[in-house]
């Protein structure tokens, strides 16, 4: 009996003991399963430890001089703030500044003077580029040289580019490049950037711009170029395709869509962007002139001009960035960005 009663004793310790063992690994399973934070984030064994040493620095620079004062803007927008950067104390105008911004016709001006920069800039600076990674890809010794030469603008600042081609090519008197050359051929000299009628003064913004531009997006062609297989021309030549237009046309052209696409995109959006060739080109100590007022230098004068008005320039950026939004979108899908190849 006592046996029995040890045995079963020890048998309702032994079922006791299998009951709770489930129970305990129920309760401790969940918190086995939800690792903490700081685990999660550097991942097994700290794998991706390295990963956030280098990309940490380069995430809290972008949040706290990106998207915090782009989120501060946003806040700004809705006061009448003048001289701060701080809403506290000022006006709560909701909607006022974005609808004195869309009534201004200034600010409307502004937004025509992009949509003709963009009409200019944007198809001179595809041919050309296009044209020069075809000659670059073309090429059977010195490609690096060349690649390298019209490379070699984009790393120059737009701001010395800017002063360069205002004094030294376009300064309107007759010791100017532009002006000399003129001269040969017994031309008048010209006032490059004060002369609107006809409105020369396009003739220099756009060209600094080219020459600024020109050899990154060389540099894009030239990869969707290489990314052609050389299977495709010989089979074409053995269909009996010419080499030159037609190839490019019916071969060429088709494969570097993907490329175009991400081009004129980057364009458009650059195009948005336009403000320091335009502010050191034409403006002196007299100030900026009335006409080629892109929408970033209206805004610059808007916000610290003479009234300082950060709510409604806060506004007028909001307004913006709206647009290049939308427009990157509506580009994207009208090319098809994203979608698959049949």
């Amino acid at each position: 009996m006592t046996a029995g009663g040890s045995g079963g004793s020890g048998g309702g310790g032994g079922a006791v003991g299998v009951t709770d063992e489930p129970v305990r690994r129920a309760a401790v399973a969940p918190v086995a399963g939800r690792p903490s934070l700081g685990v999660r984030l550097l991942g097994p064994q700290r794998r991706n430890l390295w990963f956030w040493a280098f990309v940490g620095p380069f995430a809290v620079g972008l949040g706290l001089f990106t998207y915090v004062p782009l989120a501060w803007s946003v806040y700004l927008s809705f006061f009448d703030a003048h001289n701060t950067v701080s809403p506290s104390g000022a006006d709560f105008v909701g909607l006022g500044n974005y609808g004195a911004m869309l009534s201004d016709a200034s600010f409307l001006g502004s937004l025509g003077t992009f949509l003709l920069f963009t009409a200019f800039i944007v198809p001179a600076t595809y041919v050309l580029s296009l044209a020069l990674a075809l000659m670059v890809n073309r090429l059977r010794f010195a490609q690096a040289f060349f690649r390298s030469v019209f490379f070699l603008p984009t790393a120059c600042s737009y701001v010395v580019a800017a002063v360069i081609w205002k004094l030294s090519i376009f300064n309107g008197v007759r010791f100017g490049l532009a002006n000399t050359v003129l001269g040969w051929f017994g031309a008048d000299q010209t006032a490059w950037l004060s002369t609107t009628d006809p409105p020369w003064y396009w003739l220099v913004i756009v060209t600094v711009r080219l020459w600024l531009q020109a050899g990154f997006y060389m540099i894009l062609f030239l990869a969707g170029l290489q990314r052609i297989p050389p299977q495709l021309y010989e089979a074409a030549a053995v269909d009996g395709a010419r080499p030159g237009w037609q190839t490019f046309r019916h071969l060429t052209f088709p494969q570097l869509r993907a490329t175009s696409v991400a081009v004129v995109l980057l364009l458009v959006i650059n195009a948005f962007q336009a403000f320091d060739e335009f502010y050191n080109l034409l403006s002196d100590a007299r100030g900026y002139p009335p006409y080629a007022r892109p929408p970033l230098v209206y805004l610059y004068y808007t916000a610290l001009g003479r009234d300082q008005n950060l709510g409604l320039g806060s506004a007028g950026a909001v307004i913006l960035a709206l647009i290049i939004a939308v427009a990157t979108v509506v580009q994207a899908r009208w090319f098809g960005l994203g979608r698959k190849e049949e």
